[in-house]
């Protein structure tokens, strides 16, 4: 299935708690709830997570004092403060002690979505190629080849198929490929999708034997090299 980014919201909001739970787990990601900030630092100092949520309002310590300690660790996600707290100088704290961004309650789920993938976009380490099976892709000079043949992509086609191998193994949604390639939450474009995974396998998979773009049943498209067997891509179809 491939790697799921981990995150630990930090909140002791039963029903705030939730909201994000089932909200970030849809979009993907895996969640770790710490409704305390004792609880918080006991997982940041076991998991190691791509980015913490941290409300500054807890029952036993200040949301502050747990980012100054998260702070302290030798690998250090990024952070996201979340607060009711709309006073400019706590927000200044904030961004003082260590915060990568700072959101305040109530909030839009799809404006904190956003900022969530900016975050994590910046403390990933870009790779200039990517490659799946005998498919490369060049992402600084924005070029495709298959077993050394170049392939001409047209740039909507070369942002789903670089976001589909970004992803290797791990199915995407018609909905996440929307949000990813076109920036806009736009549930009438999930059908364009199919047109440009129709024109992909089009260019990418119909001269070869070996299909890398795949078809998941009630989720969407993944890409995946079948060196694995096929008991594992069962769910997977290549039509």
């Amino acid at each position: 299935m491939g790697y799921r980014m981990r995150i630990l919201v930090v909140e002791d909001e039963k029903r705030i708690a939730d909201f994000l739970h089932r909200g970030l787990e849809g979009a993907g990601y895996a969640v770790d709830i710490a409704p305390t900030g004792t609880a918080a630092l006991e997982l940041a100092h076991t998991v190691d997570y791509d980015l913490v949520i941290l409300d500054l309002m807890l029952p036993d310590l200040d949301g502050l004092s747990v980012l100054e300690k998260i702070r302290n660790r030798k690998i250090v996600p990024p952070v996201l403060i979340l607060s009711a707290r709309d006073a400019v100088d706590d927000r200044v704290k904030g961004l003082e002690l260590g915060a990568d961004d700072y959101l305040v309650k109530p909030f839009a789920f799809v404006e904190l979505l956003a900022r969530i993938r900016v975050l994590l976009r910046r403390g990933q380490p870009i790779p200039e190629r990517l490659q799946v099976g005998d498919l490369t892709l060049d992402c600084i000079r924005r070029k495709v080849s298959r077993s050394g043949e170049p392939i001409e992509l047209a740039p909507k086609e070369f942002g789903i198929l670089e976001y589909l191998m970004r992803n290797k193994g791990r199915p995407l949604s018609r909905t996440m490929i929307v949000e990813h390639v076109w920036d806009e939450e736009y549930d009438g474009l999930t059908n364009i999708v199919d047109v440009y995974i129709r024109h992909l396998r089009s260019k990418i998979d119909e001269r070869f034997p070996c299909k890398l773009i795949h078809t998941v049943r009630g989720i969407g498209y993944m890409v995946d090299a079948p060196d694995k067997p096929a008991s594992q891509l069962a769910d997977a179809e290549t039509g």
